[in-house]
């Protein structure tokens, strides 16, 4: 397990960077974009990225003709679990319905320049309205949003959840029951950084933020919930450990952890046009955390497929989700949340 950082504009240390990890993949580049405040859309023209609502342009096709060009290509990001996850699951509605799909891995550079050159046909994991700015100010022109999935994609401090804590600031009076220990990940990533902020900012000089790595951060987690015994650890959203373990965010009164991004679908220019229903799709894609930290645990975590069967993976995600693909195609996944 790897982690990727990505970098983020704003005041505070805290919300320069966002640092997630991977399984089974990897993004050494550092090639993320710098995160410009000067966001631009597809057009040019300003926009705030961070004001979508994931299905808002929803609309059942399940009647609707399939598309006649069949044959599509979806880019993923190297290290990022959320990636491959909804590219697995966009490959699997699709090839149910007899598209061949094929999955490409990019950092995130080259990753956006293939679209944008149209070699892909979309990508399903731009973060906006900063981790991917500057990529949309360099590409937008030449790429379409194809609407939004998920809204809740941020750096947090997170517990068990039966423990006492409610904000990060109680850690102050109440970090000798989490052994005045917040446990971290790698000391390179920017989730660690904010961390560091975050100890600042709320003047915990008595807790010790380990810094470790994603692994063993993991696994104190796993050790910490199944002993029953309070823990604090850094960790991000979207991720699997939701899923995988009894935790919950601290609230972050102060906002020194960042706020929440945006992950939305690009696609080449005028990809709508070539494939309608797919376009549709696209903008039709929810995925809350509950759904999305299931689907990155039975895809990534240890006890699962640990990252090595994606496909195989999804459909057994989706066997125990039997209405997700009929509600996606029927545009019903935003009614549900």
């Amino acid at each position: 397990m790897k982690f990727r950082t990505l970098t983020k504009t704003g005041a505070a240390l805290a919300a320069s960077v966002l640092a997630l990890s991977a399984c089974g993949a990897s993004n050494s580049g550092g090639d993320s974009g710098s995160g410009s405040s000067d966001d631009s859309s597809s057009s040019g023209d300003s926009q705030d990225w961070a004001d979508c609502t994931p299905g808002t342009d929803s609309k059942d096709v399940s009647s609707e003709q399939d598309d006649d060009n069949k044959k599509l290509t979806i880019g993923a990001f190297n290290g990022w679990d959320e990636s491959f996850a909804a590219a697995h699951l966009m490959k699997k509605a699709l090839t149910d319905k007899g598209y061949t799909v094929e999955i490409k891995n990019f950092d995130a550079a080259p990753g956006y320049t293939a679209v944008a050159n149209g070699d892909v046909d979309f990508l399903m994991d731009g973060w906006l309205p900063q981790t991917h700015a500057d990529y949309i100010k360099k590409y937008g022109d030449k790429l379409d949003a194809q609407g939004c999935w998920y809204n809740n994609a941020k750096l947090t401090i997170a517990v068990n959840k039966d423990s006492k804590a409610k904000t990060i600031e109680d850690l102050k009076s109440m970090g000798g029951e989490y052994g005045n220990t917040i446990y971290g990940i790698e000391a390179g990533a920017g989730l660690t950084k904010a961390a560091k902020a975050a100890v600042k900012d709320y003047d915990l000089s008595d807790m010790n933020l380990k810094v470790s790595s994603t692994p063993a951060m993991l696994a104190q987690l796993k050790k910490s919930t199944s002993a029953n015994k309070d823990v604090a650890v850094t960790l991000w959203r979207p991720h699997w450990a939701y899923a995988a373990f009894p935790v919950r965010d601290l609230e972050d009164p102060k906002g020194t952890m960042g706020k929440a991004e945006v992950i939305y679908n690009f696609s080449k220019k005028g990809f709508a046009d070539s494939n309608p229903k797919v376009a549709q799709l696209l903008k039709n894609l929810v995925l809350d955390d509950k759904n999305l930290s299931s689907l990155e645990n039975v895809m990534f975590s240890d006890s699962k497929y640990a990252g090595k069967q994606n496909d195989k993976a999804v459909d057994e995600w989706v066997k125990d989700n039997p209405d997700f693909l009929k509600d996606w195609e029927a545009g019903k996944l935003a009614e549900s949340k």
